[in-house]
């Protein structure tokens, strides 16, 4: 289908404007045909308006090929987007003209590839998908009207992945409601096994069909039109198809999430393949409103056959470690997915050995979002019957790690309560001058002396002293950052974030924090704790006119080659390059890489490189 429509077959694509008023958007439109839709839509008359709509929606099922049929459709896919909650259209029979068109485009490929109907079946799905969003009584009408079989069409692959994803974003609608559920999932099985499969494949489908075409001239001109509606070019289609590719991927994880809320088809769901795909399913700063992967697997955790999936798949529970610990807005799904996973007797031993190292960083931390006193839930969830059950653990590791957890927030906590105010002075004083001697030590480059101070000053300042306590332990970062040692880094870097004010706030601790992540090759990680550092860094205070530092401009161009949404897909397409061109000849071959990404790294370099107040970043070496 990819073939369909190429270059100079076709004229230009009708672009009706985007506007929410129905009545000025079709009387921008010129037409000489009285009896036309867009005629009808400006009768003045409500009775004889609804009767004409009516009527058209009639005839356009009737009627196998007009020319205008194409310019209805694009006129009813802006008001469907604009007006997804009024109900004339829904019940005036639009979902039987939508059906009507799909199964056209389904069914008759003479048809299909005729003038401009190529173009049809997307804006139908498309149209289904906008009013079956919010109303349920929307998507049952549409269910009466037939939509799902061709809908399934378009999933299974009939045309192109365009129209998969307007189809699996119209079919997760209708599976999100109870009314609705049972006639997509009528097809459950297949819908689920296609829908993963979708989900796993289309990044690599879209990158191989569309965005890795290296002749511009070879993309499909429908999707070229479709994707930026005329205007902008090959940059402006890559860009919009990274977004469309991501939107694939949400919508299927979407439709995916009705049936696992259902405990449906869970023993698909979870195998452990898929389960492994979702870890690197991420909507990115592309998507970024969606938790895609990780929250299927929230959901999944929900469950007991869920858990006991997860809690077998290390790969699966060191992404959900490394999340928890991350300043990415899905945090605390990954929390939520390893305190369910500890709470269950039948997982949590399998998963304590792991979690533990990550979850005793976080146990200072007082909120996240609107969940308060999440510290305290995670303390109680690691010490859950320690005292009865500690000797079933047998990583000394993990056993030193869970006594620290006791002493500190149990053993310590109670000691302090009864501490007069007098005494806590004295010792944030006493604390304060072992820190003075630590900074000493540091700038002596004497860094092991000064980690053993650091650690003397948290031992003597009291544990409500939250932010001297976030200073001491952002120092020791720092130190253990000198050292190399990036595990240790990004230990005392999340302890000291979980103590700022607000949570993830403190722009030294997220910098340190990047860098080890950066050392560990996480790139994800990496590029969120970057990105909130420059945002912390430019609303600041104290640096209302701070410019994006080179360093960190630097860190955010390599982590955005290594997390963009193809980077995967474009590694594979040019290993298999690779190797075609070994097959072929033996002669010398060069593999060029992403041009265009390249050069925009180039230019970004070039501008900062002109920007006079460009810091070198020394200055986060300092403690403080």
């Amino acid at each position: 289908m990819d073939s369909l429509k190429k270059k100079g077959k076709m004229t230009p694509i009708f672009n009706s404007p985007k506007t929410s008023d129905t009545n000025k958007m079709v009387m921008e439109q010129t037409c000489l045909d009285p009896c036309c839709f867009f005629c009808i839509m400006k009768e003045v008359d409500p009775s004889l308006k609804r009767a004409g709509i009516a009527a058209s929606f009639k005839e356009m099922q009737l009627i196998r090929d007009d020319q205008q049929h194409v310019l209805v459709l694009s006129s009813l896919w802006n008001i469907a987007m604009a007006q997804p909650d009024d109900p004339e259209f829904p019940s005036l029979g639009i979902f039987d003209c939508m059906t009507s068109f799909l199964e056209k485009g389904v069914n008759d490929r003479g048809w299909l590839l005729n003038d401009q109907n190529i173009y049809i079946p997307y804006y139908a799905a498309h149209v289904i998908g906008s009013y079956t969003m919010n109303k349920v009584e929307f998507a049952e009408k549409a269910v009466l009207a037939g939509v799902i079989p061709p809908l399934m069409e378009l999933l299974r692959g009939n045309m192109s992945w365009v129209e998969q994803r307007v189809a699996v974003r119209a079919l997760g609608h209708l599976a999100s409601y109870e009314r609705t559920f049972e006639a997509v999932a009528a097809h459950e099985e297949e819908v689920v096994r296609l829908t993963m499969h979708i989900a796993s494949t289309c990044l690599e489908q879209v990158y191989a069909k569309f965005v890795g075409e290296k002749d511009k001239s070879k993309r499909s001109k429908y999707h070229c039109d479709l994707l930026t509606r005329g205007v902008g070019g090959s940059e402006m289609e890559n860009r919009k198809a990274e977004e469309w590719a991501s939107q694939i991927q949400c919508w299927s994880l979407h439709l995916l999430n009705c049936f696992a809320c259902k405990e449906r088809s869970l023993n698909l769901i979870c195998k452990k393949e898929f389960l492994v795909d979702l870890c690197g399913m991420w909507g990115g700063l592309v998507n970024h409103s969606s938790p895609a992967g990780v929250g299927l697997i929230r959901i999944l955790c929900y469950s007991k056959y869920g858990r006991q999936s997860i809690s077998d798949s290390k790969e699966v529970l060191e992404n959900l470690c490394h999340l928890s610990r991350s300043s990415d807005d899905w945090q605390y799904m990954g929390i939520d997915c390893l305190l369910l996973l500890l709470k269950d007797p039948d997982t949590r031993y399998k998963v304590i050995e792991i979690a533990t190292m990550f979850l005793v960083d976080l146990i200072e931390l007082k909120s996240l979002g609107d969940r308060s006193s999440l510290g305290e839930t995670i303390t109680k969830a690691l010490l859950l019957g320690y005292k009865q059950n500690k000797f079933r653990i047998k990583n000394s590791r993990v056993i030193k790690a869970l006594r620290e957890t006791w002493e500190l927030k149990i053993e310590r906590k109670n000691r302090e309560k009864t501490v007069s105010e007098e005494k806590v002075e004295e010792r944030r004083v006493l604390g304060n001058l072992v820190k003075q001697q630590a900074n000493r030590m540091f700038w002596l480059r004497d860094v092991e002396a000064a980690i053993k101070r650091y650690t003397e000053a948290l031992d003597a300042c009291p544990l409500k002293l939250r932010k001297e306590r976030m200073i001491l332990y952002s120092n020791r970062a720092q130190c253990y950052l000198m050292l190399k040692d990036p595990d240790a880094t990004i230990r005392d870097s999340t302890r000291a974030l979980c103590l700022s004010n607000p949570t993830n706030s403190h722009v030294k601790s997220l910098w340190r924090r990047s860098q080890a992540y950066d050392m560990k090759g996480l790139a994800k990680e990496s590029l969120m704790d970057c990105i909130v550092f420059i945002n912390g860094s430019i609303n600041s205070e104290t640096n209302k006119c701070v410019k994006i530092p080179y360093y960190a401009a630097r860190m955010i161009s390599k982590q955005m080659g290594a997390t963009w949404l193809f980077a995967n897909a474009h590694s594979k397409a040019t290993i298999n390059c690779h190797t075609k061109i070994l097959q072929e000849s033996d002669e010398d071959y060069e593999i060029s890489s992403n041009e265009d990404y390249l050069q925009e790294c180039d230019e970004m370099m070039r501008m900062m490189k002109k920007k006079k107040s460009i810091a070198s970043g020394e200055h986060l070496l300092d403690i403080s």
